[in-house]
């Protein structure tokens, strides 16, 4: 069939309207094959033909991504059989339990990664092993199973018979002591691991209470190819030696001379802890045999100067990614002697350190690689630095939370030619509805290319503010407005107006309101359908839009099946906070 006829059988079934009556090559080829995964899924539960050419049009991918919306049971059940072509799955596990994930499982698997599993059991972990002797690549997100000793069994099993594993990320999330899970990590680790990553989400490790040099002998000693390293713990005190890290741990991770990625981070919640036992020369020893790292991800560094940090930036001269969390001596000196005008990082994050300001800034208009600038929670830096961000023709992230800028300095922002594509302004008090004009009606590149923005938490935001973006950011899908508590229910009519997609601007697919105290329980009618067409994430949590109760959340949420409503105060998206919130659902 030629495309005039193919053209011509489709009008005739889309005016019959029934497009399940199109052959099947044209409804398979023309149709489904051009739509993403979450379409496609979504199409397969409207009728059984369309069910049965959307499983096909599936048979023929070799890649699965649903992790952009959370899947019900059903949804996997009809549309994500055993396909023979299929090597690489995501799924988003919110909603579903062992038997739907266990399903989708075999030896034609390569690379699983399973997100927001707050309904699994550890027994998923025993299936892998069994069902997956080809897996290459596995990120487990996981909740506190409440039975340690079964959870270490069902670990042992999954690396025993994941022999050719590559790549492991496991995160747990709860407050069980999983420490015995350290000698499955000693005894099973297949040496072909050249990545892993092991991290806390809520108060500790999968594996360690706290990282150590015992840990670092084990990785450095059994590992031969390990290419990424990534350690994160949160332990509840500080910790000493000889349980902490210490520069005699990080001095044997040079035995690891094809480290090209490494992140040692100690975080906290309520209260600080601390690296306390490395120092400067714990790096100058590290790096004697790892010169070749080409991202490094450091938090939790409380005795480590200027110094330690400038022999990261001066040793590796392939580096493309830095980043420093919470460290309380890094200042404007080493980065500026280290970075200069000829910076060739791509990625530069320095979150939370205290002593940073805007000077080291004022020569890296120069970059021709930078990407993306993350300087949250660095309150001292300030509007003298944006005039060169502004400068860097390759940015396209920005983040500024917490930093002294002001409407003057957006001005400036509004005026450059950073291409920039997500922007943070979280938290930045002196920003007003004037700043955001002045951003928006720059005639800069930031007009055309912002497509994500966070305002939340600055009082001088109101509908003014809203207006404006509404109607001059004709690119963004996703708005965080939490806590502006100045924002009433004419931003949600403005954001509803078609007026902001002339142009060929995207539809808002992700939108935050918690804790925006002046709406009323009146916007709930504005943001149903046909209103947001794409919203596919929204924050009601702390509003007066939840007054009404679940029974009006979840009319909100039945035309839409692949949307989250979030009570719970969530971050966007729901990516911290995945297992204690509530969501409503259809």
């Amino acid at each position: 069939m030629d495309s005039g006829s193919r053209w011509k059988t489709s009008r005739r079934c889309e005016s019959n309207g029934r497009m399940e009556t199109l052959p099947s090559s044209l409804l398979i080829q023309d149709i489904l094959m051009r739509l993403d995964i979450e379409t496609l899924c979504s199409v397969s539960c409207v009728s059984k033909p369309l069910r049965l050419a959307a499983s096909q049009a599936l048979s023929t991918f070799s890649s699965l991504d649903l992790s952009a919306f959370s899947p019900d049971p059903d949804l996997v059940t009809l549309t994500i059989p055993r396909f023979p072509n299929l090597k690489t799955i995501t799924v988003d596990c919110l909603h579903l339990v062992d038997t739907y994930v266990t399903n989708i499982l075999g030896a034609h698997v390569e690379e699983l990664k399973l997100l927001k599993c707050s309904s699994l059991s550890s027994h998923v972990l025993a299936s892998i092993g069994n069902c997956c002797p080809n897996l290459r690549v596995l990120v487990l997100e996981l909740k506190d199973t409440g039975n340690p000793k079964l959870f270490n069994s069902n670990l042992a099993q999954l690396l025993r018979g994941c022999s050719r594993l590559e790549s492991l990320c496991i995160k747990i999330r709860g407050l069980m002591d999983y420490a015995d899970g350290f000698r499955s990590i000693q005894l099973h680790l297949p040496q072909s691991v050249k990545f892993l990553k092991l991290r806390p989400i809520l108060s500790m490790s999968l594996l360690l209470d706290v990282i150590s040099d015992e840990l670092i002998f084990v990785i450095a000693n059994s590992l031969p190819f390990l290419l990424e390293l990534d350690l994160e713990d949160r332990p509840f005190k500080q910790p000493r030696v000889p349980q902490d890290l210490t520069n005699i741990g990080l001095q044997s991770l040079s035995l690891c001379r094809r480290l090209i990625s490494l992140s040692l981070v100690r975080s906290h919640r309520n209260r600080p802890v601390y690296f306390k036992n490395i120092n400067d020369m714990g790096f100058f020893l590290l790096l004697e045999g790892c010169k070749n790292l080409e991202s490094v991800r450091v938090g939790g560094l409380s005795i480590v100067s200027d110094a330690g940090f400038g022999s990261i930036l001066q040793s590796c001269r392939k580096l493309k990614k830095f980043e420093v969390r919470n460290a309380l001596q890094l200042s404007d000196l080493s980065l500026i002697e280290n970075l200069g005008g000829s910076c060739a990082l791509v990625e530069l994050r320095l979150v939370s350190c205290s002593l940073l300001t805007s000077a080291f800034l004022e020569d890296i208009h120069s970059s021709s690689t930078l990407q993306v600038l993350d300087l949250s929670g660095c309150r001292s830096v300030a509007d003298a630095c944006l005039l060169s961000v502004s400068s860097i023709n390759t940015l396209n992230t920005l983040d500024l939370s917490g930093a002294d800028v002001t409407d003057s300095g957006l001005a400036v922002l509004g005026k450059g030619n950073s291409p920039i594509a997500r922007l943070c302004l979280r938290a930045c008090k002196r920003v007003t509805d004037r700043g955001i004009s002045l951003l928006l009606n720059g005639e800069g590149q930031i007009s055309k290319t912002l497509s994500v923005l966070n305002i939340g938490g600055i009082r001088g935001i109101s509908d003014e503010g809203i207006k404006t973006i509404s109607t001059l950011a004709l690119a963004l899908s996703e708005l965080s407005i939490r806590y502006c508590h100045n924002v009433t229910d004419a931003s949600i009519i403005e954001l509803a107006s078609e007026s902001r997609y002339v142009g060929g601007g995207k539809l808002l697919k992700k939108l935050d309101l918690c804790h925006c105290i002046g709406l009323s329980a009146d916007s709930l009618e504005t943001l149903k359908s046909p209103n947001f067409r794409a919203l596919k994430w929204l924050g009601v949590g702390s509003t007066h839009l939840t007054d009404k109760g679940d029974a009006a959340l979840s009319e909100l949420c039945s035309e839409r099946p692949c949307l989250t409503l979030c009570q719970g105060g969530c971050e966007v998206g729901c990516d911290d906070g995945w297992q204690y919130h509530r969501s409503t659902r259809a």
